[in-house]
């Protein structure tokens, strides 16, 4: 047996960790013989919660749990971990504008990334799930300088997941058969869907998405506001954000970083944008198409951007650069 990591999931009584925990233990998400040692931050007030999902998670009995320490305490939480899921974060509310989330949710990243660089492996892989993703990964990162930027990664995986469903839901096949969508930009409705260079197996034959589905005013038009608005649309019916959806998703993303991407086929991810071939601006978390070997990431290169295209990817990154702008002023008043 390999010796055990250490993986810290935040918000662990929250309802997402509450789907997530049982994946990461029994070794859907680091593989069947990883021994790990789960670590479990929370807030003070969500302590009495946290001891139930501790409990629980030990009726499990899963044989590669070697140690599960639940704690609302930074220096216990961010020791010698190995990768840390950043779950925990301020809720969106119905109505809540974004600016506000975005006030109460950097102070919270920005204390979590210092404590990252100050107790946690400097090989540490840092996966942002709590929104606004994008921005609060980025602030996590700077207040984190000892630890590569390339190391913090954001999740847009749900996305992803989420527009893959939609065109195997069109086309009456299963979402295994579509592959290669895109996500640019941000976790929020300006991010952009594309699926200009996605294939699709039909009859045994892999062809491209436009060619299958042959309508272009709902690949421009419907298909991409309801993978914008899912969300909203989930909170809307369930009175609650996804949970079982944005748990299968960071379990993708983060087996994805652990063991690489298929060959052939490329997910979305919020990275450093830093060096990229597409315009983007540099120092933005911005999400791309990327390949992932030996636990590094990569740029897929040389994708042909359309006019259609550009326009999206220019916009949301012109929201990215507003959002980090309005942070780090927040950040340096605070």
């Amino acid at each position: 047996m390999p010796e055990p990591i250490r993986v810290l999931v935040t918000g662990a009584a929250g309802q997402i960790a509450y789907s997530l925990l049982y994946s990461i233990g029994n070794g859907s998400v680091f593989g069947k013989d990883q021994p790990i040692i789960l670590v479990l931050l929370d807030i003070t007030p969500m302590m009495g919660v946290l001891d139930g999902v501790l409990m629980e998670l030990q009726d499990c009995a899963l044989p590669l749990l070697k140690d599960i320490i639940a704690t609302d305490k930074e220096e216990v939480a961010f020791k010698d971990l190995d990768v840390a899921v950043l779950v925990g974060s301020m809720p969106r509310r119905e109505g809540m504008e974004r600016k506000d989330l975005l006030k109460a949710n950097v102070k919270i990243f920005k204390a979590q990334g210092t404590a990252l660089d100050k107790y946690a492996k400097k090989s540490v892989k840092v996966i942002v799930v709590g929104n606004p993703a994008n921005t609060n990964c980025l602030t996590a990162s700077k207040a984190a300088p000892s630890i590569p930027k390339e190391n913090f990664s954001c999740l847009t995986r749900l996305d992803h997941n989420r527009a893959k469903s939609q065109i195997a839901l069109k086309l009456g096949v299963t979402a295994d058969d579509v592959k290669n969508v895109i996500i640019w930009g941000n976790h929020s409705s300006t991010q952009y869907p594309d699926v200009n260079h996605a294939k699709v197996k039909l009859q045994g034959k892999e062809v491209g998405v436009y060619e299958a589905i042959k309508d272009d005013n709902w690949l421009k038009g419907e298909f991409i506001t309801t993978v914008q608005q899912r969300g909203a649309a989930v909170i809307k019916a369930r009175k609650l954000s996804s949970a079982m959806s944005a748990a299968k998703a960071i379990s993708d993303h983060i087996r994805d970083i652990w063991f690489g991407t298929p060959e052939g086929e490329f997910v979305s991810m919020g990275v450093i944008s830093d060096g990229n071939s597409y315009g983007v601006p540099d120092d933005l978390l911005y999400s791309f198409p990327v390949v992932i070997k030996n636990k590094s990431w990569k740029f897929v290169e040389g994708l042909p951007i359309n006019d259609f295209s550009r326009e999206k990817m220019d916009l949301t990154a012109k929201e990215l650069a507003e959002e980090k702008e309005t942070a780090f002023e927040f950040l340096s008043s605070a």
